[in-house]
């Protein structure tokens, strides 16, 4: 009747007859054979983007460590160590790469891309960041991709790699990174790069937030070059860079303006309430 529950298809066979084909299913059937490989393989290919996972989580935090570490660059008394150690830290971030690249190989890089590619973007924001306080440019995905070549680094790892090959030639791996994950970490940037403003006016210098306001301007100009042809993503970072660089140039109006009258250990204060009032009336959390 109305309000019934409705009868599934297989309700119509009897319990006994569902449990009598079970058993006499053969597991060494050629059916029951292929559908055993097809498990193993997505069980493989399931624990290999895990693995992946993990090690883009593990780029992703040392990347952050290292980012943290170069705000100090405009505090310390001596910038060089702190880029020496941001070296040391970027190292051990390929490293983590290196198995990202030894993990892939033989496979198509696309079909765990979305497992790698949080870590990516973080990798090329922290190693971007670096490269603009030694060269105050930006590097290129063309000069990030050189540095994730690897070579094999002990006599054991080159062997298992080369086992099946005739040639005794040291093994390497490489690793590219995207246009997609370069341009969501350039995106990023804009904001560390906001951050660093304002430190280095709380410092006292007063010429790194002009100087970052015509690069910020730069890669602004360049993303909206891309508008809404580009990935999803990259758009919906637009709007925070235009954020960021909007904080920039109120931060140098200030100064332009107002710097004479403003004592230098008040100006932080001053472009932090600046940047909360620019955030409420944006919306922004």
């Amino acid at each position: 009747g109305s309000g019934g529950f409705r009868k599934r298809k297989h309700d119509n066979f009897p319990h006994g007859q569902r449990r009598e084909e079970k058993e006499n299913v053969n597991p060494s059937s050629a059916l029951m054979t292929s559908f055993k490989s097809f498990q193993l393989e997505l069980d493989t290919r399931h624990d290999k983007y895990e693995r992946l996972v993990k090690l883009s989580r593990d780029i992703t935090i040392e990347s952050k460590r290292t980012i943290f570490l170069l705000h100090r660059f405009t505090s310390a008394p001596n910038g060089e160590e702190i880029l020496n150690e941001s070296e040391v830290k970027l190292d051990a971030v390929r490293r983590k790469i290196k198995e990202v690249a030894q993990e892939l190989i033989g496979e198509d890089m696309y079909q765990f891309h979305r497992a790698i590619s949080p870590g990516l973007q973080e990798y090329v924001e922290a190693v971007s960041f670096q490269y603009f306080i030694k060269t105050r440019s930006l590097i290129s995905v063309e000069e990030i991709n050189k540095q994730l070549i690897f070579i094999a680094e002990d006599r054991e790892e080159t062997t298992n790699t080369t086992s099946n090959s005739h040639d005794n030639q040291p093994h390497t791996w490489s690793l590219k990174v995207t246009p997609v994950d370069y341009l969501l970490g350039v995106a990023d940037l804009t904001g560390e790069l906001m951050r660093l403003c304002i430190s280095s006016v709380g410092n006292g210098d007063i010429d790194t937030p002009f100087e970052l306001s015509q690069f910020l301007r730069q890669i602004y100009d360049g993303f909206t070059f891309i508008g809404n042809t580009g990935p999803y993503e990259v758009s919906k970072k637009l709007y925070t860079l235009k954020q960021s660089l909007a904080k920039v140039e109120n931060a140098c109006y200030t100064l332009k303006v107002r710097g004479s009258e403003i004592p230098k250990h008040m100006l932080a204060d001053v472009f932090s309430t600046k940047t909360e009032l620019i955030d409420q009336e944006e919306g922004l959390p």
